[in-house]
């Protein structure tokens, strides 16, 4: 993605910053047009990215793909963006150039707002890449495309003007800069908690004229200029002649371009997996990237730059062993491998006849990045480890170990490193065939790599810190877990793992880093479980499971009524244990992997076991839920996650009216809101209120001491009538839910942030 930089301010030197004007006058006027049509140009390009990808979320379970794909769709959008500008530049003359793109503005003009087609109103089942990319294409394409155009254009138009800035005018990227930082830095802080999407699309839609207007005040100032002077080109500050770029050079300035690009996508996916995928989080990874460029992309850098070749092993080592600071640590790596790869990027630079070139490769390397870690990754990695993959990659980046090395890369080097690469894998399954607790072996790791990297720092070789890196990201972030991993697949939905724990009791279902169901296969004196129990989140003991007992007593008094239950969120199917004959139960479920492990006796027996015939409807819930009758559905369980977290627009005004709908006259409806990072309790006890009639109680469940299988959990219960709730209020742990002061949730509108922040303060 390194394209997506806006062509940062990477070569502003000494002698462009001497040359440009600083007092407003005659001469210094179309320098301040040219800047603020570039600053509004980027502003609105990477406000469109966040803005777009949250407007599409929703109709696909709120999963962490859905901004990995949109970000390799911009990706692929802004390298057509700069084609475009290139052969603009290159065969029309100035004029012609200015008239050909202000026609397709005027084009995009006629096309917004922007929004969802409504061909494609409803995703697929299963994978969904190709429907995304469809949606994004019709969506946002047109205007995106024609944002993305402006930054070259722009700057090539300015280089023909006479202005005494023109001869290098590199510095005007400062300005698309800071429009790209601040777009990022403003839309998860002051646009998303105040704005609802349908009012983004309109403000985007008015700056997109008023960038319109901006470009065709340049593209006029630039036609007019050009007829008084001709701007000489000064040569670039790598070489006084204009040689040609070989092909090794562009493919150097490719892959510089993509490994960085590739693990911005494979970071974000990361995180958004582990708290959820919002853009508060979508922007983090991003505005680090462009901040690498505001780092590295000019002429001296800070003398503590080679230390990055061991920061970054150290930060890779700490997301894998320090559990509580692995994002912390993932992102401190990233920006560092970043950081390195961008850096050589710049010293590769060539004279600025060729900037086009460069931007061009710049552009298609992290094409090419994005696309790797978007959409083949999934396929070639069960898991997320694409990360720590090309974190290995970008260590061979930094400086004096492979580029501009003082040794030659013979030979004896690149087999030096090969046997210290086996050296390192070796250890890692010698390791894991050590026997004894996780924590055994992860000390035996780390004695063995602590050796070997001992050994060859005190031969002082270069190649230590490419041991460093294979060493510790290879093999300390795929440590053993004490887990025995029976299936992984990864889907368009995340990692689903299935486990069982190093005393063969349990047998678990994680979605990334989250537990989703538990069968006991053994008891502790380790006797065979041959009847399934549900456990976890779906312990008899748990709300999800006493909510069963309210509404049998809410129907017919005695406690034994026949009941009708739709589970939103299959997981292992443990709540079909709950079924007794002539009760009917439906399940809800997105993700078709997760429905073919959970019917599946070979992993999990709840459903073939207890409901064997119960229908599964595969699609996101709200799609799903809206097709079924309403007022039919005794107890409703909203229990999907993706990952550790609820989907945000499961929870808005609308769902929650979608699922009272549903809900019989003595119903129950159960929402599920246990999360680490997250205080969804406040947003629902707001959202609720905007119901009438209904009433609700949150229960905090911790498992008494002595409790086996039982997991911690907090329910939201809503009822239609007092009586059901009644019931739930006599229960120890039950208590009213209180109004929250908190801005209800609409599918409009949501503020992840603030839930995040709310968590942090409790």
């Amino acid at each position: 993605m390194a394209a997506m930089s806006q062509m940062p301010n990477h070569t502003l030197t000494d002698q462009a910053t001497a040359s440009a004007p600083h007092p407003l006058n005659a001469t210094s006027v179309p320098l301040y047009l040219f800047a603020a049509t570039l600053f509004s140009s980027a502003l609105l390009l990477f406000a469109v990215q966040p803005m777009f990808a949250k407007l599409v979320l929703p109709k696909l379970g709120g999963a962490p793909s859905v901004w990995a794909v949109s970000m390799c769709f911009f990706q692929a959008v802004l390298l057509a963006g700069y084609c475009y500008a290139h052969l603009l530049n290159r065969f029309l003359q100035l004029r012609a150039a200015a008239v050909v793109h202000v026609a397709l503005l005027i084009a995009t003009l006629l096309a917004l707002p922007i929004g969802l087609p409504a061909r494609l109103e409803e995703p697929p089942q299963g994978d969904a890449y190709m429907w995304l990319i469809g949606t994004l294409a019709l969506g946002v394409g047109l205007p995106f495309f024609a944002v993305s155009a402006n930054a070259p254009l722009v700057q090539a138009w300015f280089s023909r003007t006479g202005h005494p800035a023109a001869r290098d005018p590199y510095f005007l990227y400062g300005a698309s800069n800071v429009g790209s930082l601040l777009a990022l830095v403003a839309y998860p802080l002051l646009v998303e908690p105040v704005f609802g999407v349908a009012a983004q699309t309109k403000v985007w839609s008015q700056g997109f004229l008023l960038l319109a207007l901006l470009v065709v005040a340049s593209g006029a100032a630039a036609v007019r200029l050009s007829n008084n002077a001709v701007a000489q080109p000064t040569p670039g500050p790598t070489s006084q002649a204009s040689p040609g770029v070989s092909p090794r050079q562009r493919a150097m300035w490719g892959l510089l371009a993509a490994l960085p690009s590739a693990l911005l996508v494979a970071v974000t996916t990361l995180i958004t997996t582990d708290i959820a995928s919002a853009p508060f989080i979508w922007v983090i990874p991003l505005a680090l990237f462009l901040a690498t460029f505001v780092v590295t992309f000019k002429a001296k850098v800070s003398k503590h730059f080679p230390a990055l070749a061991y920061v970054l092993p150290i930060a890779a080592l700490g997301a894998a062993i320090v559990s509580e600071f692995r994002i912390v640590a993932a992102l401190v790596a990233f920006f560092g491998a970043a950081l390195v790869c961008h850096r050589e990027l710049y010293v590769r630079r060539p004279d600025v006849s060729n900037l086009t070139t460069f931007y061009l490769w710049m552009s298609f390397g992290g094409a090419i990045g994005g696309v790797f870690s978007a959409l083949l990754a999934p396929y070639v990695f069960t898991t997320n480890s694409e990360f720590q993959w090309l974190l290995v990659a970008c260590l061979f980046c930094v400086p004096g170990l492979i580029f501009s090395a003082p040794q030659a890369l013979d030979g004896k080097r690149i087999a030096g490193i090969a046997c210290l690469a086996l050296a390192c894998f070796a250890a890692r399954g010698l390791a894991i065939e050590i026997a004894g607790a996780s924590g055994q072996q992860r000390a035996a790791i780390f004695i063995i790599c602590g050796v070997i990297i001992t050994l060859v720092l005190a031969r002082n070789w270069p190649e230590a810190r490419v041991l460093f890196m294979i060493g510790v990201g290879l093999v300390t972030l795929t440590l053993p877990d004490g887990f025995r991993p029976l299936y992984v697949e990864r889907s368009f939905f995340g990692t689903v793992r299935v486990l069982e724990t190093g005393d063969a009791q349990h047998r678990i279902m994680m979605h990334g880093t989250t537990l989703h169901g538990s069968r006991r296969i053994k008891t502790a004196a380790g006797e065979v479980v041959a009847e399934p129990m549900p456990a976890a989140y779906y312990h008899p003991l748990t709300p999800l499971a006493r909510g069963f007992d309210i509404v049998r007593r809410s129907k017919g008094g005695d406690g034994d009524a026949r009941i009708l239950a739709g589970v939103v969120g299959l997981g292992t199917g443990s709540l079909a244990c709950y079924m007794r004959p002539g009760d009917a139960f439906r399940f809800f479920e997105i993700d078709p992997l997760i429905v073919r492990i959970a019917s599946s006796p070979k992993y999990f027996d709840f459903l073939s076991t207890c409901a064997p015939n119960a229908p599964i409807l595969i699609g996101d819930a709200r799609l799903t839920l809206a097709r079924e009758p309403d007022e039919v559905f005794d107890y409703l369980v909203i229990d999907a996650f993706s990952s550790d977290s609820v989907p945000a627009h499961l929870l808005t005004v609308e769902a929650l009216k979608l699922y009272m709908a549903k809900l019989a006259d003595t119903g129950l409806l159960a929402l599920h809101v246990s999360n680490r990072y997250m205080d969804f309790a406040s947003s629902v006890g707001s959202t609720i209120a905007e119901i009438s009639g209904a009433q609700a109680a949150i229960v905090r469940f911790t498992p008494p001491k002595g409790t086996v299988d039982a997991t911690a959990s907090t329910v939201v219960l809503i009822a239609k009538t007092a009586r059901t709730l009644d019931d739930v209020m006599t229960w120890s742990d039950a208590e009213g839910l209180p109004r929250s002061s908190v801005r209800a949730w609409t599918d409009d509108y949501t503020n992840v942030l603030a839930a995040i922040w709310r968590k942090v303060m409790q």
